[in-house]
């Protein structure tokens, strides 16, 4: 079984959101890319929560929206063996200092964990977050998670949230 590393956090340092997952499946790693096998909702469940229609872009122009959005992508999950990418077969992980988003983004508002892998190891790296920072659990937009679609849509929609209006 292999060592798999993830990816640098992608954030402008005014985000007010930030999305972490656990790690990065194989498709992702392969392409240096957050949530790219195409099978996952990612980018749809969160264009649909924040009005944009990101899937439609090109990743580059995603990130810029997210840029401009104030949301933040990054995982609990440093490194880990992992046969595959489902989160049930991480070994050994090594975590991200994801409590140190909440002394570097200042304008930090919410954490949202997309899964269950990342909600439990997060919040445990988190503890009790300060006064205004919201931290949020979010079903998984993995294919691999068969809740229906409008269930993660409706979860998702939470996070408009913590995120200012398009200036478009």
């Amino acid at each position: 079984m292999s060592v798999k590393f993830g990816l640098p956090p992608i954030a402008a340092p005014d985000a007010r959101l930030f999305v972490l997952g656990s790690l990065p499946g194989d498709a992702s790693l392969t392409a240096r890319r957050y949530y790219a096998h195409p099978t996952n909702q990612f980018w749809r469940l969160l264009g649909q929560a924040i009005g944009e229609e990101l899937q439609a872009l090109d990743y580059d122009q995603r990130l810029a929206r997210l840029a401009e959005r104030r949301i933040g992508l990054w995982d609990v999950i440093a490194s880990a063996s992992r046969r595959g990418s489902l989160d049930q077969a991480i070994r050994v992980a090594e975590h991200n200092r994801i409590e140190h988003l909440l002394r570097d983004f200042t304008e930090l508002r919410a954490i949202a964990f997309n899964g269950g892998t990342a909600a439990r190891i997060g919040r445990r790296l988190i503890g009790d977050p300060p006064p205004g920072i919201a931290l949020i659990d979010l079903p998984s937009s993995s294919a691999a998670n068969t809740r229906p679609a409008a269930d993660k849509a409706a979860a998702w929609s939470r996070l408009a949230q913590f995120v200012p209006p398009d200036q478009k």
